[in-house]
C-alpha cells in the first residue's frame, strides 16, 4: 500500500501527536499520596481508638518517608457516639489530632443522624472536627471505588 505524499504527512502528525500526548499524559513525580478509608461502626471506645492509633501511626510513617496521606474515618450506625459531643469519650483525643495531624477527615453518617434525631427527640451536636456525608456506608463504598484502601477496626 502507497501512500501519498498528503497521507504521509497526515500519519506523521498523527503519530507525532500520539508522541506529544503520551508525553504529557505521564504521571507526575513528586511524592505519592495513599489514601485510606476506615469504617467506625461500633459504640467502643476502644475501636475509635484504635482507628486514631492507626490513622497517627499512617501519618507518622509516611511523612518520614516523605509521602502525603488522607484518611477519612467514616462512623455510622453506633459508632456515630465517637463524633457525638455529648456521648464520645475520645472528645479530647478527637480535638488534639485533628489540631496536630493534618489530612485525618472525621465523617459522620446523615442517616444514623437523622435516626438518633428520630429516636431521642433532639437534635444532634457533632464534634467540630466533624463533617457529615449523606450516607456512611455509601461513602465507603464511593471512597473505595475511587482507589482508596480500606480499613476496618
Amino acid at each position: 500500500m502507497m501512500l501519498s505524499r498528503r497521507g504521509v504527512s497526515g500519519l506523521a502528525a498523527l503519530l507525532a501527536g500520539l508522541g506529544a500526548s503520551r508525553a504529557t499524559a505521564a504521571p507526575a513525580t513528586g511524592p505519592k499520596t495513599h489514601r485510606v478509608a476506615m469504617q467506625v461502626s461500633s459504640r467502643e471506645g476502644g475501636v475509635f481508638d484504635l482507628a486514631l492509633n492507626n490513622a497517627v501511626n499512617l501519618a507518622r510513617e509516611y511523612s518520614e518517608q516523605a509521602e502525603e496521606l488522607e484518611v477519612e474515618i467514616v462512623a455510622y450506625g453506633p459508632g456515630l457516639h465517637m463524633l457525638r459531643a455529648d456521648t464520645s469519650p475520645v472528645t479530647a483525643r478527637i480535638h488534639s489530632i485533628s489540631e496536630s495531624v493534618p489530612g485525618i477527615v472525621l465523617s459522620a453518617c446523615g442517616n444514623t443522624i437523622k435516626a438518633m434525631e428520630k429516636a431521642e427527640g433532639h437534635p444532634l451536636e457533632l464534634l467540630s472536627h466533624v463533617g457529615i456525608v449523606p450516607a456512611g456506608a455509601v461513602r465507603l463504598v464511593t471512597l473505595q471505588e475511587a482507589g482508596w484502601s480500606y480499613l476496618r477496626v
